[in-house]
């Protein structure tokens, strides 16, 4: 016998027989898991991409989104972390697809506590007090079921012990989707306006008190919808408030 499969729980031990019936698969690679790992086989987590940005206060995704934001005199550097790096020739795209696309919900939830511990664990986002997930409009969000965003940012929240505002942005247009338009000037002119504070009192009540706000979305790609988001949020909050985003995974350039 595999020794892998030797000294296992009862837990695990119903898993391994649930497992021929319902076989669970690597989202990476396809292989058949074992009955101690989670969504991804060991081979491909050892090989995960990672970031290591949410421990570098200056790092390429970061001066990607400071360079869309509108910087006034008194706006700070914003922080922005990623858990791995997306490219769309690698196995690793399947993650945040996964949660998007085919609603495996455990499987967003476990990429994003991985994201969270990854922020938890830094001095830059220490102070983070509030989170906020990119909002759909209602009736993308009506179609689909959720929002893949706040999935997200509800694991990062309770991993970082802090409150999630999902009404605090609200999307006030339709636009359409990010992923069909190519360039950079194209997809910021779609989401150009589109965001707007939430107009429940409970989402102006959490941004009066925030000072660091997280903006939490699956994958960075030109930066334009986070972009979009932090310019309708600062004109909420005041100078003091600093505002980073972080996601999933972010495209190169």
């Amino acid at each position: 016998m595999d020794p892998r499969l030797t000294g296992l729980d009862l837990k695990t031990s119903l898993s391994a027989l649930l497992d021929l019936v319902l076989p669970r698969v690597c989202l990476v690679c396809g292989r058949p898991l074992l009955p101690r790992e989670r969504h991804l086989c060991t081979e491909c987590l050892a090989d995960l991409p990672e970031t290591r940005y949410a421990n570098l206060a200056h790092n390429p995704m970061a001066d990607r989104f400071n360079a869309r934001i509108r910087v006034e005199e008194y706006e700070p550097y914003a922080y922005a972390a990623a858990l791995f790096h997306y490219r769309a020739d690698a196995g690793y795209k399947k993650i945040p697809q996964a949660l998007k696309y085919h609603r495996d919900f455990a499987a967003g939830r476990w990429a994003a506590h991985m994201l969270g511990e990854r922020l938890a664990a830094s001095p830059l986002y220490a102070d983070v007090d509030l989170v906020i997930p990119v909002p759909l409009h209602w009736t993308r969000r009506w179609r689909r079921g959720y929002n893949q965003a706040a999935l997200i940012a509800r694991e990062v929240s309770r991993v970082l012990d802090v409150p999630c505002a999902e009404r605090a942005l609200s999307r006030r247009r339709r636009t359409r989707s990010q992923a069909r338009l190519a360039g950079r000037t194209e997809r910021a002119a779609n989401v150009e306006g589109a965001f707007a504070p939430g107009r429940r009192r409970s989402g102006r009540a959490d941004l009066s008190a925030a000072r660091h706000i997280l903006l939490l979305d699956d994958v960075f790609t030109t930066g334009a919808t986070l972009a979009a988001c932090h310019d309708a949020l600062r004109r909420s909050c005041g100078p003091q408030v600093r505002i980073s985003v972080a996601t999933l995974g972010v495209v190169g350039e």
